[in-house]
């Protein structure tokens, strides 16, 4: 099996991409977009990440499976983000509905 040899333009290009996403990252941190912050953090490090997964672990040259592999990884990972964002995403209204219990339950 004949491996890929991959320019070292690529991998500079590739490390200046992840630089400015680490920049991209930083300023949006100082943005209050209030429960977007983690949503868009997520996303920014799921970028990178899959910078690095396609080009410093070589899968963009691998064969088939391992990219089967690698996406159903990332599939599992957005399952398990996306549920816990509907948690932390809900966590105001849980707060409201037990204030509301507390204040019921008093009256009795």
């Amino acid at each position: 099996m004949s491996e890929h040899i991959v320019s070292p333009k690529i991998y500079v290009s590739v490390f200046l991409a992840l630089l400015v996403f680490t920049g991209l990252t930083y300023s949006i941190a100082l943005i209050n977009l209030g429960p977007f912050n983690a949503i868009v953090a997520i996303t920014i490090a799921m970028i990178k990440s899959l910078l690095v997964i396609l080009f410093f672990m070589h899968v963009k040259y691998s064969p088939k499976m391992t990219k089967v592999s690698i996406i159903s990884g990332f599939f599992f990972l957005l399952i398990l983000l996306g549920l816990s964002m509907t948690d932390y995403i809900s966590r105001p209204w849980a707060g409201s509905f037990s204030k509301a219990a507390q204040q019921d339950t008093q009256q009795r």
